[in-house]
């Protein structure tokens, strides 16, 4: 169902329209579709719909389509982090007519004349060309889900606090069944009841290389964006899911589960020796701790540095200090920007300012290596700027993972 040359014409010359307007025609997107179907509520981040960071997700997924309608191939690592997304939230086939018919009424309504009967067409066409292409690679995730392909009820068995705001979570399946292998790096959605009488759901990496029994997150206190005045210190859009889990979920609480997925992940079935260059922050430190765990216990002679970056704690501190001790292939440089009287450089922290890639040794960064491949994980400022530097030593992007959970891109064009 190729588009023609006039039709693909059509779609690129809506361009600076959707540039200009096309936060406004996804928030008018989202806000129509969700009075007629407020049963689809159940899917999304209500925080991200307030926030506006959905329907910016959303406008950079409608330019890049438009931007690639003739080589769409170029946008096939957006494709499957949406549709790993996607299938982690169980949506199916019959949500797509639904947003098809309502993202159409919004270009109408905004791009108004623009919006002739040539071009409406032109836009239902690719539109079904794109759904049909996301259809396709989902069954296909649903498939190697097998039997799991819903929500699944697990038990918190236990809780443990790794910071003053970032805790884990031990996940026990309520059905007693043995839980499918991922790859380390991978995440699970994770569902509960919110405040506004809508099931909400969030992403959180697993913290732990696959075990049969249990799964564990690592999650962080979210208090939103914070806003300072001379007079007062507010905070806008707090997390709910994070804190819901936090505050009032204590071990015995039942929560939603879905398949691990996710596409930002180490390939466990690729034997490559080459070295792993591991750079986080904050609550980052996730699945770079599952990552870390599974090359240790299967691959002990690779190569692998971890540099991290934290305001104070360093979450599972004791057990990175003990991987370092252990195993003389494993290197760490951890910055702090809020030494603690107890820290001893050298011990528990290099580096007393926020992190830096330049100030850490290049042998620990593993720059003279073509093959070397980096995974980061953290704040998006953070990645930019991280991705950034590699980039400047003449790392390859295709050499470079990041930890999105959301359908946009960063701030930058990769190279």
């Amino acid at each position: 169902m190729a588009l023609t040359y006039q039709q693909s014409k059509l779609v690129k010359d809506t361009i600076p329209a959707l540039r200009e307007h096309g936060e406004k025609i996804t928030t008018i997107f989202y806000k129509n579709m969700l009075r007629d179907h407020p049963e689809l509520n159940n899917y999304f981040n209500s925080v991200n719909q307030k926030n506006g960071r959905q329907p910016r997700a959303l406008t950079s997924v409608i330019l890049s389509f438009a931007s690639n309608i003739n080589h769409i191939s170029e946008l096939i690592p957006k494709f499957e982090r949406m549709c790993n997304k996607h299938c982690s939230l169980g949506i199916q086939p019959e949500h797509y007519e639904i947003v098809g018919k309502y993202l159409i009424m919004a270009f109408t309504e905004v791009l108004g004349p623009a919006m002739t009967p040539q071009v409406h067409s032109a836009w239902e066409r690719a539109y079904w060309l794109l759904a049909k292409m996301l259809i396709g690679r989902e069954a296909q995730l649903y498939r190697d889900f097998e039997s799991w392909s819903s929500w699944r009820k697990f038990k918190i068995d236990r809780v443990v606090s790794e910071t003053e705001d970032i805790y884990s979570f031990y996940l026990v399946p309520q059905d007693g069944k043995k839980l499918p292998k991922f790859f380390p790096g991978q995440y699970i959605s994770l569902r509960v009841n919110g405040p506004e009488g809508y099931l909400q759901s969030r992403q959180y990496s697993m913290s732990e290389s696959w075990k049969p029994d249990y799964y564990r997150i690592t999650v962080k206190r979210d208090e939103g964006a914070r806003y300072s005045n001379s007079v007062s210190q507010s905070y806008f859009h707090p997390g709910i899911v994070s804190n819901l889990l936090i505050d009032s979920m204590p071990a015995g609480s039942l929560v939603d589960v879905s398949h691990p997925a996710g596409e930002f992940f180490l390939d466990t079935n690729n034997s490559s020796n080459v070295p792993i260059v591991l750079i986080s922050a904050g609550v980052g430190v996730a699945p770079m701790v599952a990552i870390a765990n599974e090359v240790i216990a299967t691959q002990p002679n690779r190569q692998i540095s971890w540099i991290h970056g934290s305001r104070k704690s360093v979450p599972f501190e004791e057990h990175i200090t003990h991987l370092r001790r252990t195993n003389p292939n494993f290197h760490t440089n951890i910055f702090k920007t809020h030494l603690a009287g107890n820290d001893v450089v050298g011990v528990n922290y290099n580096y007393d300012f926020r992190m830096d890639l330049a100030k850490v040794n290049p042998d620990d960064l593993h720059l003279s290596h073509g093959g070397t491949e980096y995974y980061i994980c953290g704040p998006e400022q953070f990645m930019m700027e991280m991705s950034d530097y590699l980039k400047s030593q003449g790392v390859l992007s295709q050499r470079v993972h990041f930890e999105l959970f959301s359908t946009g891109d960063l701030a930058f064009k990769r190279q």
